[in-house]
């Protein structure tokens, strides 16, 4: 008797040694590309936001999600360790070019080596008409993102080198996932377990913010968004909806316009501009009342040290980081401030 039960707990034991340990969860964020608006000022790459999750083990990459594609994101990609075939979905906020124009780079990429598939989901707003007029359309981008390639006569000069290449090019290799944007969180993209909500969000037409859920944490992208009200008087300059998709969240990635740029700091930048993006300040004030524990400053208007934003020159000189950090904590936010540049990364659990 005493025999079996010695057996019996020495099976026990190796079974439970032979059981693979538990794999620690992590969630990553990654700066893909810090520049503010269209302008360029020593390399910085276009807005951009890497979303990644996994185990320890795989380096948090066993889902990858891009969130805006501005100029050079390919490059950053590929100094982040993350290629753009091993991206699972493309988020875009906005059809503005400083956060698109990368797309067709990625997607060229995709199309010479990767004509074979996967496909890479593209998650953006459905058709959006605008007061004046005019539609800004996602559906038309990606349909079209070819084109300059197509006509130039590249496209056929490759197919004839390698016919296994997709003929419609890179359009090919897009799945494209349109959504109508709510004042509400709505899921609009989700694998195993992350999962991706949105909101609608003022800045233009077709404007919608991020929240990526996993078990490791979470993250909200707010891109350029600001609020409803196109000007003062208003409470905030942040976003209302914006700030319902955050509550909670872990991590609040936004552009970020500095309180130096306003019409009463003589630095000559638009008005509607300067209204239409979130200041440092009301940043910090709304990461405070949502509860997040870190804020993720990009798309910096000013980019720090900068001594002009595009034409319009910065009152009192280059702006620091401590500048920007400053400015948030005038806001009443006591968290992890991260004032981006590019490949700034934050893991969580940290």
């Amino acid at each position: 008797m005493k025999k079996h039960l010695l057996q019996l707990y020495t099976v026990v034991l190796m079974s439970f040694a032979a059981a693979p340990a538990f794999a620690e969860q992590c969630l990553q964020i990654t700066l893909t590309g810090t520049q503010g608006g269209p302008p360029v000022f020593q390399g910085q790459a276009g807005a951009g936001t890497l979303v990644q999750y996994g185990t320890v083990e795989s380096n948090c990459s066993d889902i990858n999600l891009q969130f805006d594609t501005g100029r050079g994101t390919t490059q950053r990609l590929s100094q982040a360790k993350t290629p753009v075939g091993k991206l699972h979905a493309i988020f875009l906020t906005h059809m503005h070019s400083d956060h698109t124009e990368g797309l067709a780079d990625m997607m060229q990429l995709r199309w010479h080596f990767g004509s074979g598939g996967p496909k890479v989901d593209l998650v953006c707003s459905a058709d959006a008409p605008s007061p004046a007029g005019h539609v800004l359309s996602c559906a038309k981008l990606a349909v079209h993102i070819g084109d300059a390639f197509i006509q130039s006569g590249e496209m056929a000069q490759r197919l004839a080198e390698n016919k296994k290449r997709l003929p419609g090019g890179p359009a090919d290799l897009i799945n494209l996932n349109l959504f109508n944007p709510e004042k509400k969180a709505t899921e609009v993209w989700n694998k195993d377990d992350v999962v991706v909500t949105a909101i609608a969000s003022r800045h233009i037409p077709g404007h919608v913010s991020y929240r990526v859920d996993t078990p490791a944490g979470s993250v909200v992208i707010g891109g350029d968004a600001g609020n409803d009200a196109p000007k003062p008087p208003r409470d905030s300059s942040t976003s209302a909806q914006v700030e319902k998709l955050a509550m909670g969240a872990d991590v609040i990635v936004h552009s970020t316009i500095h309180p130096v740029m306003g019409p009463d700091k003589d630095s000559g930048f638009p008005p509607p501009i300067y209204f239409r993006q979130s200041s440092a300040s009301d940043l910090g004030a709304m990461a405070k009342r949502t509860g997040s524990k870190h804020l993720m400053l990009t798309h910096l208007i000013p980019p720090m040290a900068a001594k002009q934003q595009g034409p319009y020159p910065i009152p009192g000189g280059g702006l620091t980081e401590d500048d920007y950090k400053s400015a948030v904590l005038d806001g009443g936010f006591d968290g992890n401030v991260i004032v981006g540049t590019d490949l700034k990364s934050l893991r969580l659990p940290q």
